[in-house]
């Protein structure tokens, strides 16, 4: 069983009450280290958290164990999405509300937790990645309805296979129901530049202001 053993906060234990939780989700291979650096641009109203992938890959870690790049395991990825939603259980009663934050293999998590439990969530910031399709989800038409979702790519990224984040694209735009907003960040590559993560941290800040 999948656990979430180690996670990093943006600020102390005793500073978070009332704060909008955001939920920095790694790529595969990495670690929570890096998704910290957004933390430091959040407003005052938002506290970050990057909890670690459970799974060891190469020299980091990952969520699911896969069947290629964008293409998680039904039973790896619907694992971990049940031991995320159980330690969220935990530790996010505190908060007002949560977002979810993922990049590359983070963003097929946090779709994951979307289309296991949209309403858990008050948004989603979606990055440089792709929804995890053909896991064994359910993703009715208007599932995510209303929610604020930020979705994010550079056209030249070849990390993440073309046709699977032009097909979360699609159902974004078309069958999701959710109130998207769409960057492109020419240049960037499979990275997060500057400019995205002020645009990042000005998307999470109107969701905590409601």
């Amino acid at each position: 069983m999948s656990q979430i053993t180690a996670a990093h906060w943006s600020r102390p234990e005793d500073e978070r009450a009332g704060t909008t939780l955001v939920v920095a989700l790694h790529g595969r291979g990495s670690d929570e280290r890096p998704m910290l650096k957004l933390g430091r641009l959040m407003p005052d109203s938002v506290t970050l958290v990057a909890p670690r992938g459970p799974i060891p890959v190469g020299s980091g870690w990952t969520w699911f164990d896969n069947k290629g790049i964008g293409r998680p395991r039904e039973e790896s990825i619907k694992e971990t999405a049940a031991a995320l939603l159980a330690w969220l259980g935990e530790v996010a009663e505190a908060h007002s509300r949560i977002v979810l934050l993922g990049f590359s293999g983070g963003t097929a998590m946090a779709g994951g937790l979307l289309f296991t439990d949209p309403e858990r969530f008050a948004g989603a910031v979606l990055l440089s990645g792709t929804l995890p399709w053909d896991a064994g989800f359910e993703t009715p038409e208007g599932l995510l309805s209303g929610m604020p979702i930020f979705w994010s790519i550079d056209p030249e990224d070849r990390v993440i296979p073309t046709d699977l984040a032009t097909r979360s694209h699609d159902w974004l735009v078309a069958q999701s129901g959710a109130d998207l907003t769409e960057h492109v960040y020419p240049g960037v590559g499979h990275e997060i530049s500057q400019q995205e993560a002020q645009d990042i941290a000005a998307f999470v800040g109107a969701i905590a202001a409601v």
